[in-house]
Parts: structure tokens; C-alpha cells; sequence
């Protein structure tokens, strides 16, 4: 699984640099992209485990929602268009259930929570690439230090993982591979303070951000195999050789991104 893993790798990788590297609409459009491949795979898990939700609402509704966060960082006066998007979801979400012979309230929360934890976390990076002045070299550390942590807690829990830290959630996950992870993510934010971020990341963030990196990337894996575990699915799909599917490779950004996000946003550094 290694070399596939490898390959996929060094493939996306430069390609999702230089996206980061135009940002604007280029940028938005992958995540819209990215996020409905997400949400389709999020149906599909809940659908194979036998769980109901609106298959084509949850896809379009969370994209709408991706795109209204994508769009509210560069269009002028856009402050209505996130929530207008929300409700439209919520609205259309109960309408549907109201139009059904076998109502289901658990198919709209469903419905509604996917459009919310995908769609709308996702949205973030979007976000995240527009904040002035320096969103491009932060959407670049957040990539690169979430890659770094996840590698090293993968590797770290390959060869001396014990203790399990979710054995229901994810047995493979151990105490030791969030410490790797921790300790990756302080390494790839001190190597960007060093290179490329310099007084934009002074030593106290740089500490605090590494720690959300770190801990916040493995609650929010945490977070989607929970999901997974619910419906019985091992892995949301396979279209990436290596990683499963986009469901699977976003999963750390779910809860991090907006996280992040806000930190910079109400930090000075920002």
C-alpha cells in the first residue's frame, strides 16, 4: 500500500501547490470540486451501512454551501450569502421529508449535518486562502504541516504504537501516533517559521498553532471515522491509489480548517 500511496503523492501534491498558488477561483472551484467528491462519499458510506439521507441534496447542498464560503471571501457585500445558503439546505432538507411517503426526521438530520460538517468546514480553506494579507503562505503551512503530522503519526504508530487512543473509533490509532503527530506538525511550523513565514509567525502561535495541528488533525480523523464506524465502512472510496477516497484525505481538514481560520483571523498576526 506504501507505493501507490508514494505515487498518488507525487502527483497531487504539485498540483494542489500551484492551485494554492493561483487562490481566487481557481482555488474555490477545487474545493467546491473536492468537497462534492467528499459528500458523494459520505452518502455512499451512510447508504451502504444502511443509514438514510438524501443522497443528491446532501452533494448539492454541502457544495452550495462550499461555494458560498468560497464566494464570501471575494465577492464585496457577501455577508447574506453563507446563511441564505444554510437555510436553503435546512429548508429544502424538511420540505423533502414532508414530500415523502415514509417520513424520516433522521434522513434530514443526516442531510443537513453532512451539508454542515463537510460542506461548510471545507468551505474553510477557501476562506483561508483570501485572509490579507498572508493567506497564501497560511493555506501552504496548514497543507504542509497537516501532511508532515499525519505522516509521522502513520509512521510513528507503524513501529512503536501500543496504547490504543480510540480503540472503538479506530483501532489502528495509538497514543504514541498522536505524539508523532504533535511532534511532526511542531517541526513543519518551525521549518516555515524559518523559511518562509518569519515575523508572521511569532514563537506563541507558532506553539499554539502546532498544538491545533497536531491534536485538532486527529480528533477531526477521529471525527470522520466515527461516521465510517457507524455505517460498518472501512474506507469511503478508492480514487486516490493509497488513500481511499477524498472523504478520507480531507478528513483532518474538517474540523482544522475552520479552526485555524479563526485563529489567524483574531490573531494580529493576521
Amino acid at each position: 500500500m506504501l507505493l501507490p500511496r508514494v505515487l498518488t503523492a507525487l502527483v497531487g501534491i504539485p498540483f494542489l501547490l500551484f492551485v494554492i498558488y493561483l487562490g481566487g477561483v481557481p482555488f474555490g472551484a477545487l474545493i467546491v470540486g473536492m468537497t462534492m467528491l467528499a459528500l458523494h462519499e459520505y452518502a455512499t458510506v451512510l447508504w451502504l451501512g444502511g443509514r438514510g439521507v438524501q443522497r443528491v441534496l446532501v452533494v448539492l447542498g454541502g457544495g452550495a454551501v462550499a461555494a458560498a464560503a468560497a464566494l464570501g471571501g471575494t465577492l464585496p457585500r457577501a455577508d447574506a450569502l453563507v446563511p441564505m445558503t444554510i437555510t436553503a439546505v435546512v429548508f429544502a432538507a424538511m420540505l423533502r421529508e414532508l414530500l415523502r411517503k415514509e417520513h424520516s426526521l433522521d434522513r434530514a438530520a443526516l442531510t443537513v449535518f453532512g451539508a454542515m460538517f463537510v460542506g461548510w468546514t471545507l468551505g474553510h480553506l477557501a476562506l483561508l486562502r483570501e485572509l490579507r494579507p498572508d493567506g497564501r503562505a497560511w493555506t501552504f503551512l496548514l497543507f504542509a504541516a497537516v501532511w508532515t503530522s499525519d505522516s509521522a503519526a502513520y509512521f510513528t504508530g507503524m513501529a512503536i504504537g501500543k496504547r490504543r487512543l480510540a480503540p472503538v473509533i479506530s483501532p489502528k490509532k495509538s497514543w504514541e501516533g498522536l505524539v508523532g503527530g504533535v511532534l511532526g506538525a511542531f517541526a513543519a511550523v518551525f521549518i516555515a517559521r524559518k523559511t518562509f513565514m518569519g515575523a508572521q509567525l511569532p514563537v506563541p502561535l507558532a506553539v499554539g498553532l502546532s498544538l491545533l495541528i497536531g491534536i485538532g488533525g486527529q480528533a477531526s480523523d477521529l471525527s470522520q471515522s466515527l461516521i465510517k464506524r457507524a455505517a460498518g465502512v472501512k474506507d469511503s472510496a478508492s480514487l486516490l491509489p493509497g488513500h481511499g477516497g477524498i472523504f478520507d484525505r480531507m478528513d483532518a481538514f474538517l474540523l482544522l480548517a475552520p479552526a485555524v481560520y479563526y485563529l489567524l483571523l483574531f490573531t494580529s498576526a493576521s
